[in-house]
């Protein structure tokens, strides 16, 4: 079969099983089997597959109709320009937590500033670290940090040292499994986290790709989706240097929920909550003095 027929074929199954983006699915998975990318896969669909590769086109196919992410089942992900390792093991890196390295990256390299001597180490602690995308991303644009990636699965730390072993963040990315801060050897200058934010009801509700195929322990945060930022917020005082901040991910609407959480443990401090490019809420900053 030629290239062009088996696109044609495998597209058409795709949009059949109601995925959202079947072409676009189809050509990065045949791309994938025949290592190449998307652009030599459309300049030569005059190409004949062996039978090896058509067979293995089509098993990959038939898990993406039954709605298994595209990440699982190519194995990577692209994260701020770095490419991840994934699977089922942990959460899919989502472009919307760009935001939360992004200002996280602007906050360090302020404290960054401030640290004397030269040699001193910027401390952050990546709470639910997953693949560690958040981490190795903050490790790589703040030179001068050590980045604690903290999870309770040891599945996920484990992905998330091979990541970190991907881009060349080994000895600035230390693993340590425990319950949310508690692994931390030390106090930090800044806490991130993107830890699960869906309500039960509303995972229950979310695409196939998502409900039956992501860990349910990253996605569903209680009955109102905050179980674990509630945590997090309650037992981070003692685990945050003077000066320092939190950085929470958080789900479209929950901005006035979360900061009203923030204030009962730092009624000194600073918040501010943002919108990610879509307009809705995204972030919330606690900083415990202005910067």
């Amino acid at each position: 079969m030629l290239a062009g027929e088996a696109l044609t074929e495998a597209a058409t199954r795709l949009r059949n099983e109601g995925v959202e983006s079947p072409r676009l699915d189809a050509e990065i998975l045949l791309a994938h089997v025949l290592g190449t990318n998307r652009a030599a896969i459309l300049a030569r669909p005059d190409q004949r597959l062996t039978l090896k590769e058509l067979t293995r086109y089509r098993d990959l196919i038939a898990r993406r109709a039954d709605r298994e992410p595209l990440a699982y089942i190519v194995g990577h992900r692209e994260f701020l320009g770095l490419d991840f390792v994934v699977d089922h093991r942990v959460l899919i890196p989502r472009p919307e937590t760009e935001l939360l390295v992004e200002h996280t990256v602007r906050i360090g390299q302020q404290l960054a500033q401030r640290l004397t001597p030269t040699s001193a180490r910027l401390r952050i602690a990546d709470v639910g670290a997953g693949s560690g995308a958040i981490a190795v991303a903050l490790a790589a644009q703040l030179p001068r940090a050590t980045v604690y990636a903290l999870d309770d699965s040891e599945d996920a730390l484990a992905v998330v040292a091979e990541n970190a072993r991907r881009h060349g963040m080994a000895e600035r990315v230390r693993c340590l499994q425990g319950d949310l801060l508690s692994p931390l050897p030390c106090p930090v200058d800044l806490i991130t986290a993107n830890l699960p934010y869906v309500t039960t009801a509303e995972w229950q509700e979310l695409a196939p790709e998502i409900r039956d195929y992501e860990p349910r322990a990253a996605l569903d945060g209680g009955p109102d989706g905050l179980a674990l930022i509630r945590r997090l917020l309650v037992t981070a005082g003692p685990h945050l240097r003077p000066g320092g901040a939190i950085l929470l991910e958080i789900g479209a609407g929950q901005g006035i929920a979360v900061t009203a959480l923030a204030r009962e443990p730092f009624p000194q401090a600073r918040l501010q909550l943002f919108q990610d490019y879509a307009g809705l809420d995204r972030l919330v900053i606690v900083e415990s003095t202005y910067l």
